[in-house]
């Protein structure tokens, strides 16, 4: 009797979730077809999210995560649909609860991560630089190899690499030489106080179209800039239709030596530093006697010497 007692109550249970589940047979299998219908419908908005992502962006990666974010959104709206249809709102409401209070915690324990995420998302639609850029991030000039969502690898020109998280390079200066329209070249100069400067700046002026690269479409320029120690001081400045680092070094180089060479030719002097020393008349007497009281006592001590 005793057992007969515990086993009829659990038979009495079983036969009621058996009832449950029979009477809600039609509820799930909408709940089912709900499920299917939100999988298509998943899947061609994650198509299109990602077709129309890529016209803002090239960034394959926000690409995919966009269309990823699109697809799971629609299955879980779905999916609380699902849900309703058989009678459990207690449960959606639970679930979203919990999922706020999972996101909270997750973004206190992962800030800097969630913050490197962010600026990548922002940078990604920004586009400040793109792969193969040659850009300048804080104390170093690189090319850019790989964009990721939480970090930038650059390759440093003199071989290198650096990883840098994207927190870092939001919130610092970005020059990107190769977004311009070309680069200019600055080179400085000086000639001596006794030439002509009219005649030093044509020959310079002249001297730049013999420059590998040069930009025909601009002209170059030329400014005195100050007077120096030992020569007037002067800028050549000329535009490059390239924005490489190897042309612009190479392009320098070339103007130095072409601005040697046509100095040279027209007889401009290119002055060594030189010092000027101005000695008034009480000073040189001053360093002469100091200079003869020398010699004089120089004189006495070489008899001592030889005695």
């Amino acid at each position: 009797m005793e057992v007969q007692e515990p086993l009829n109550l659990v038979l009495a249970r079983v036969q009621g979730w058996a009832e449950t589940f029979i009477q809600s047979l039609p509820n799930i299998a909408v709940a089912i077809l709900l499920l299917l219908v939100g999988w298509i419908v998943a899947k061609g908005v994650r198509r299109g999210i990602r077709k129309t992502a890529r016209r803002y962006t090239e960034n394959h990666e926000l690409v995919g995560l966009a269309g990823t974010i699109a697809g799971v959104a629609v299955i879980a709206g779905f999916g609380f649909v699902a849900l309703s249809v058989m009678n459990l709102e207690k449960t959606v409401t639970t679930l979203l609860a919990g999922a706020g209070v999972l996101g909270l915690a997750l973004g206190f324990a992962f800030q800097d991560t969630a913050a490197n995420f962010i600026s990548g998302v922002a940078m990604a639609l920004r586009n400040p630089f793109n792969e193969g850029d040659l850009v300048e991030l804080g104390d170093d000039l690189a090319k850019v190899e790989r964009i990721d969502l939480r970090t930038t690898v650059l390759r440093r020109l003199d071989g290198p690499i650096v990883i840098i998280p994207n927190k870092t390079v939001f919130q610092n200066r970005i020059v990107n030489y190769s977004a311009g329209d070309g680069r200019r070249v600055e080179v400085s100069i000086g000639v001596s106080y006794t030439d002509d400067l009219d005649e030093a700046k044509r020959v310079a002026l002249d001297a730049v179209p013999n420059f590998e690269g040069v930009d025909e479409d601009r002209a170059p320029e030329f400014y005195w800039t100050e007077f120096g120690g030992s020569s007037i001081n002067g800028m050549l400045r000329f535009w490059l239709n390239r924005e490489g680092m190897a042309d612009f070094l190479r392009a320098r180089s070339e103007a130095v030596v072409s601005l040697k060479n046509a100095y040279d030719q027209a007889g401009i002097s290119i002055p060594f530093p030189i010092r000027t020393l101005v000695v008034e008349s009480q000073t040189a007497d001053v360093v002469a006697g100091a200079f003869d009281g020398n010699r004089s006592a120089e004189a006495r001590e070489r008899p001592r010497k030889s005695a």
